[in-house]
């Protein structure tokens, strides 16, 4: 079924949805540190797809229980039910507009406070959210297919960036197990507990009988997604490094660029479709939060329920916060609730079946106890460096930065007021004092997103402080992962050399790939130099740049 008709959303509207309002949230936070990696996380999405299926069979066939609680339940039943429903969609609610405040104001927007963003993004997600099902669906008609495909698109670029030896690092140090996988089946079972919420509106989809297939479509579409990204990310990025990040899909983001490097930091145009989609998940939490309100009777929530995500995301106890409760809320209360409201359903409308629905409850119910032990700055006002050359002098560092001719790399044929193009050299004890230096000396916000090269002095290297530079870059969210790293004993002079014209940046970059397939040199990635780092705690081995009577030179190891 393409097409809605009499006031209903169609099965593949409803297919959009579902991508929509999961992908996003899984994407960021079901892998990296302390979720779901290797092996073991893609058997246990595997052993959760089986479950989800099951209880997808069930609950679809118990959706007269959600279309009208009071009768169902009773009046006194319908707000102990719906407010269950609700708790779950506040506590939802404020773990993603969490997750937005943690990862946006870092990665996407800078410079605007982390609860005048919160309070946008509830504004922007609750604006009409009584308006009905059809709105979300044509908003899901419309984009659903553009961000499978930009999700899809991210896979593809990511495995040409795979790594045979990643992969075999992969099978060596992972310590699969069968109780990890279980483990992870049943975190990903809570992340995707949201799908019980479908029962509310199926009375709103075109043939329900037949929208089963497309429940499970979504649940098979999803999970396949995440089986890939929990195989992609070691690859890509190293086994170690996936088990030390909380976010590696960011990571990911970063050096996904498409062929030719056509777009400069291009992770920023995934990051926006992640942030669309977690966007379209909280709309739905206002939503669904409506329907449940409809349907126990109890009023709405348009005005005091995004006041009470927007409390619930803000509001800390300690320094504990309702979204650092989410997680364990899932696993103890909110599953092993949903499990039993669907035996009180199933059994009500099953009576002779009493006994082998009780059988089964109980199987759930134990397999549930045993798991359960998961503002903008102006680009005219930024400072944009295509290189940056760093080195020590004593116990100071020593950054220099340098810049395009803006006006002869853009072609305009003339110079831009106030534009330097200097090579600026800082140094400080630490890379905080030099930030500091830099905000009391210059008026233009530092945007290293740009950085095609990054030259690293030799006294730096031999001293053993390049560590604390790449702590220092891991830190900078701005720092793409596809840069070329080099060695040299005078970064700073290196910098300032004459490049014809060209930024020394896109002039080293050129060396190595301005070149036929058959002649381009193989370059030193900050992707490669962090695996490298995180597998055994050295440095790769980095191309040497000679500058000797005005000649630059550079030599590939």
């Amino acid at each position: 079924m393409k097409y809605a008709e009499n006031n209903r959303i169609s099965h593949r509207q409803l297919y959009r949805q579902i991508l929509l309002t999961f992908l996003a949230p899984f994407l960021l936070c079901l892998n990296g540190k302390g979720g779901l990696l290797g092996l073991s996380g893609a058997v246990g999405i595997i052993l959760a797809v089986i479950f989800l299926l099951l209880y997808s069979f069930f609950y679809l066939r118990s959706t007269y229980g959600y279309a009208d609680m009071i009768r169902s339940f009773g009046k006194a039943g319908a707000v102990i039910f719906g407010g269950f429903f609700l708790i779950y969609l506040v506590m939802a609610g404020a773990y993603l507009l969490n997750l937005i405040g943690r990862i946006i104001p870092v990665w996407l927007i800078f410079g605007i406070s982390e609860k005048w963003l919160l309070l946008f993004a509830v504004l922007v997600c609750a604006y009409g959210m009584e308006k009905g099902m059809q709105k979300r669906g044509r908003m899901a008609e419309v984009t659903g297919g553009i961000f499978l495909g930009a999700i899809l698109l991210l896979l593809v670029l990511c495995a040409g960036q795979g790594t045979a030896e990643y992969i075999t690092e992969l099978f060596r140090e992972e310590s699969f197990s069968i109780e990890t996988s279980i483990r992870s089946a049943y975190r990903y079972l809570c992340f995707f507990s949201g799908i019980s919420l479908l029962p509310f509106v199926m009375k709103d989809v075109e043939k329900r009988g037949s929208a089963g297939k497309t429940v499970i479509g979504g649940i098979l579409t999803v999970s396949g997604i995440m089986i890939c990204v929990l195989v992609l990310l070691p690859a890509v990025l190293g086994w170690r490094r996936v088990q030390s990040e909380t976010w590696p899909v960011l990571s990911l983001l970063a050096g996904a660029d498409l062929p030719g490097n056509v777009l400069a930091r291009f992770d920023v145009l995934w990051m926006g479709f992640l942030l669309y989609g977690l966007l379209f998940t909280i709309g739905s939490v206002f939503y669904y939060g409506e329907r449940i309100l409809t349907s126990a009777h109890i009023g709405t929530g348009k005005f005091w329920l995004p006041v009470a995500v927007y409390a619930a995301a803000i509001i800390e106890i300690d320094g504990v916060t309702v979204a650092d409760l989410f997680e364990i809320y899932l696993a103890k209360i909110f599953v092993p609730g949903l499990l039993l409201i669907l035996i009180y359903l199933f059994l009500r409308s099953r009576q002779k079946q009493i006994k082998k629905v009780a059988t089964l409850g109980c199987i759930f119910l134990a397999l549930v106890l045993i798991c359960s032990g998961c503002a903008g700055i102006e680009p005219e006002k930024r400072m944009y460096p295509l290189a940056l050359g760093i080195d020590v002098s004593g116990d100071d560092f020593v950054i220099s930065y340098g810049m395009p001719d803006l006006p002869e790399a853009t072609g305009q044929g003339k110079e831009e007021e106030n534009t330097d193009r200097s090579v600026l050299t800082l140094r400080g004890r630490d890379f905080d004092e030099i930030q500091q230096l830099y905000d009391r000396s210059q008026n233009r916000y530092l945007d290293i997103g740009h950085l095609e090269v990054i030259i690293m002095g030799n006294e730096m290297l031999e001293s053993g402080r390049w560590e604390m530079f790449l702590n220092y870059l891991k830190a900078e969210p701005l720092a793409g992962e596809d840069i070329y790293l080099f060695r040299t004993g005078d970064p700073e002079a290196v910098l300032k050399w004459d490049s014809g014209g060209a930024s020394i940046g896109d002039y080293l970059t050129g060396l190595l790939e301005n070149r036929v397939p058959a002649q381009q040199k193989e370059g030193v990635t900050l992707r490669q130099v962090y695996h490298q780092w995180y597998q055994g705690g050295t440095l790769l081995s980095l191309p040497k740049i000679t500058l000797v009577d005005g000649e630059l030179e550079v030599f590939l190891e």
